[in-house]
């Protein structure tokens, strides 16, 4: 069963950072491209991050220059390091492989002080 579960979210301050995590199960990632969305409320679901199976990478002018994805073949995880947090960050984060338009459940961050 082909399964996306994220994790790291939460309450940070302004300027601070954050760690996001995706485990898949039931798939290989290294083998699929993967990406990070984000919802905030009252807006679409927005691309943030992708990167393809040969780990080519591509970043959302919002986050351009302060978001990093990344993949952990060993732990079959994709990462999304976010610097410098703001509070229009403020969002629920999703891990995507776009394959098949398989989804995680999401993970809140919040940007407050």
């Amino acid at each position: 069963q082909v399964q996306l579960v994220e994790s790291g979210g939460g309450l940070v301050q302004p300027g601070e950072s954050l760690t996001l995590s995706c485990v898949a199960s039931g798939f290989t990632v290294s083998n699929y491209a993967m990406r990070w969305h984000r919802q905030a409320p009252g807006k679409e679901r927005e691309l943030v991050a992708h990167i393809s199976p040969s780990g080519a990478i591509m970043r959302a002018d919002s986050v351009r220059g302060r978001a990093t994805i990344t993949r952990d073949d060993a732990k079959n995880a994709v990462y999304l390091q976010v610097t410098n947090l703001k509070p229009e960050d403020t969002a629920v984060y999703y891990c995507n492989r776009p394959a098949d338009n398989t989804w995680g459940q999401g993970t809140q961050v919040t940007v407050s002080s």
